[in-house]
């Protein structure tokens, strides 16, 4: 099609001929005015046209757009007389039953809302302010390796985020360090080890990724702590710089759930020129503390969605409850432990063992040699609906014959040890406020889906301080974060929805009717699918059942016997289209 400037060339043309065949000037000059009109509405239309065709903002174009940044980190919107990240993070959830009894949803609300299917393409959204750097990062920026380094002492990438339990209040967090790496596929060798960050540099290039190059005791360490209103938090904080043998290459990073009052996790037990050697006071700088007000938690999930916006592309992640006691040397233990799998994608997790008898005062050392391993799991009820939920765990000695963490089907969130792209790949979901049980299905299941595979510790590096049975004990006078549950009641079941429906535990549920926000990110691999989970490990989703043996399978070296024979030859993962069992 001519475009209009020839059209009018074309007509000036014709009006010369005109001319030159003594049409008088007055018709001629009426004759090309008319024309040109008719050109420059033709025109005009063109480009309304084209405006109106242009597409709409979508929410992951929207994504990339800067939200303001309120740079003490207060809250906005609601005037709720709070604060939010001064400088901390937070404690999640503890392991005692006490949540069997309070009803998060007490209202009984009904928590039906009218939602799209098929992923957040569908749905009516704000834009998604959190994910303003990883849609920068997306569209090319690399995340730097620096050491060392800190999440929160440079704020000028804070951002502001709806609160996931009231949206009318706003809170300024820190980026994620990295989009997920994965691109819905199994990683290669290369692009999982180019995470992690050597506490020094190569001599030659003054980098500080050195990939697997990076010596054993120079691989840096990032250690998540979500703690709610915890007095030992400090402690545990204490313990694990003091019992570290290279306590320069780690970095904890706490959100500090507190009240007026409360003691702040990264505050020295005593004053530092009374007692400088304490380790929150010579690594000071090592910890990362993000403080939340108390009555602004709505669980462990998010309490540790935004631990893990605390890390830094260290080389390993640890995640760990906020009342820990670790044993001498605990980092070059358990790297040792993770390096013997031979497994990239190895995750060492299990339920703590009590701390009652486990260490030697004066050494230090673990005085146990059993260990608690992930695999007795059943189906529970509640106010948020049927849903997973792990129970005790059997504890015994590995056998004999095994020289390494031994393979285990479950994900615990009161200890995990990983390679450092776990947390950049399998980010908490930010959508799933007031969730308690059912954090560990969700986070172990996606996993699973991106390649990731679960070890039980071949020995113990820390111990857990539970509740006493007397109810006598300092511990058991610590507040729950369920006490605030009333500010946030119907939620819970709309979370618990999303998780299970993410998982496709919930194929009875109507996909329209739970919420389908950035599944891009919180969502599922490709690597592996969750039926294959299921059927592999005796799940039945539709009748609600378990297996009730798989204990027997896992903790006598069956499964790890028959699953490790299918590792991949380079290391990433095992290849579960060739485990040929079904449970």
């Amino acid at each position: 099609m001519e475009s209009p400037t020839k059209r009018y060339k074309k007509l000036r043309k014709k009006s010369n001929i005109n001319r030159e065949d003594n049409v008088s000037i007055n018709q001629t000059q009426s004759y090309a005015l008319s024309l040109i009109a008719f050109v420059f509405a033709v025109y005009i239309c063109g480009i309304f046209s084209s405006v109106m065709s242009l597409p709409t903002l979508n929410p992951k174009e929207a994504s990339s757009l800067r939200f303001p940044i309120q740079g003490d980190g207060s809250v906005k919107g609601k005037s709720v007389g709070l604060n939010i990240a001064k400088e901390g993070f937070s404690r999640g959830k503890d392991d005692d039953d006490d949540l069997e009894s309070a009803d998060l949803d007490q209202n009984g609300q009904d928590d039906k809302e009218e939602q799209g299917e098929g992923g957040s393409h569908d749905m009516e959204e704000e834009n998604p302010d959190h994910m303003t750097e990883e849609g920068d990062e997306e569209a090319g920026n690399t995340p730097t390796f620096v050491w060392p380094v800190s999440a929160t002492h440079d704020k000028s990438d804070w951002f502001e985020l709806s609160h996931p339990g009231d949206e009318d209040i706003k809170i300024t967090v820190p980026p994620f360090w990295s989009s997920p790496i994965h691109d819905n596929t199994l990683m290669t060798k290369p692009q999982a080890l180019s995470i992690g960050t050597c506490a020094t540099p190569d001599p030659g290039s003054g980098s500080f990724q050195r990939g697997n190059e990076c010596p054993p005791h120079e691989r840096t360490i990032f250690v998540a702590i979500a703690s709610y209103r915890d007095w030992q938090c400090r402690y545990t904080v204490e313990s694990i710089f003091n019992r570290a043998k290279y306590p320069h290459r780690v970095r904890v990073g706490v959100v500090d759930q507190i009240v007026d009052g409360d003691d702040v996790c990264n505050a020295p037990i005593d004053p530092c020129d009374e007692k400088p050697d304490q380790a929150l006071c010579k690594f000071h700088d090592q910890v990362d503390n993000y403080i939340m007000d108390a009555p602004l938690s709505v669980g462990p999930v998010f309490a540790r969605h935004i631990g893990h916006r605390l890390y830094r592309g260290e080389y390993y992640a640890m995640q760990s409850d906020a009342h820990v006691t670790f044993t001498l040397n605990w980092d070059v233990d358990i790297i040792e432990q993770q390096e013997a799998t031979g497994d990239e994608m190895a995750v060492l997790t299990t339920y703590l063992t009590d701390i009652v008898g486990s260490i030697d005062q004066n050494t230090g050392k673990s005085l146990r040699s059993t260990r608690p391993i992930m695999c007795n799991t059943d189906y529970e009820g509640g106010p948020q609906g049927k849903h997973l939920r792990h129970l005790s765990q059997p504890e015994r000695e590995p056998p004999s014959s095994l020289k390494m963490p031994q393979l285990e089907p479950y994900w615990a969130a009161g200890f995990s040890f990983s390679r450092g792209h776990f947390v950049v790949n399998v980010p908490y979901d930010l959508y799933q406020p007031m969730i308690f049980q059912g954090e560990e299905m969700s986070i172990g299941i996606r996993a699973f889906t991106i390649g990731y595979d679960f070890f039980a510790p071949q020995r113990s590096v820390c111990f857990h301080h539970y509740a006493s049975n007397d109810r006598s004990h300092k511990r058991d006078n610590v507040p729950k974060f369920w006490e605030h549950a009333n500010k946030y009641a119907g939620i819970g079941k709309k979370s618990m929805a999303r998780l299970l429906g993410i998982v496709r535990m919930n194929p009875e549920v109507d996909r329209s009717l739970w919420n389908h926000k950035e599944e891009d990110l919180y969502g599922l691999g490709k690597v592996r699918s969750p039926e294959t989970f299921y059927s592999t490990f005796g799940i039945d989703v539709v009748k609600k059942k378990t297996h009730p043996n798989l204990c027997n399978f896992v903790q006598g070296g069956q499964m790890h016997k028959m699953f490790m024979s299918k590792l991949r030859s380079d290391g990433m993962g095992i290849d579960y289209s060739k485990v040929n069992f079904k449970h």
